[in-house]
């Protein structure tokens, strides 16, 4: 996971916490407010997990949200390593890169934000575009969710 920034027409910043699933690419969430800090990326972990189940590692940078006592005792907590980036080194979680690269082209640079609903709404229906719609090569042409589904469905007859 990782953050963006953006601003509405108004010049008022916002920022996005983008979290992505590093298996299957797809973009389990964009978290989108004013302000950010650690107790927002904790309950977002706390909502995710409760609907996709503990992932076993997250890779994050070194900044404060994710380096602070907040998201250290949920992933204490938890079960969950926070997997630290190198400090300078923004290819050490290059996949989350790559994709805040494609946020910022495909969505935030074609959009007009009037308001901070605006901005969620349009920013909720970009990431479902990106699962569900947009093939990726990595994937062999298929999108994130098409993916995930594959996936699932192999485990399911693996586990028979």
């Amino acid at each position: 996971m990782d953050f963006v920034s953006d601003a509405l027409f108004d010049g008022r910043r916002f920022r996005a916490l983008t979290v992505v699933d590093h298996y299957t690419h797809e973009c389990i969430d964009i978290v989108v407010d004013q302000a950010l800090r650690g107790e927002h990326v904790a309950a977002a972990m706390t909502r995710l997990v409760g609907e996709r189940g503990r992932p076993a590692a997250i890779k994050v940078d070194n900044g404060s949200e994710f380096a602070g006592k907040v998201l250290d005792r949920w992933a204490y907590e938890n079960g969950v390593e926070l997997d630290f980036s190198r400090r300078g080194t923004p290819t050490d979680n290059a996949l989350v890169e790559s994709f805040n690269g494609r946020f910022r082209q495909e969505c935030l640079n074609e959009h007009w934000f009037l308001s901070l609903d605006d901005a969620k709404g349009k920013i909720e229906a970009w990431r479902r575009f990106y699962n569900e719609e947009r093939p990726h090569s990595a994937l062999q042409w298929q999108t994130p969710a098409e993916f995930a589904r594959q996936q699932g469905a192999q485990a399911s007859s693996r586990e028979r």
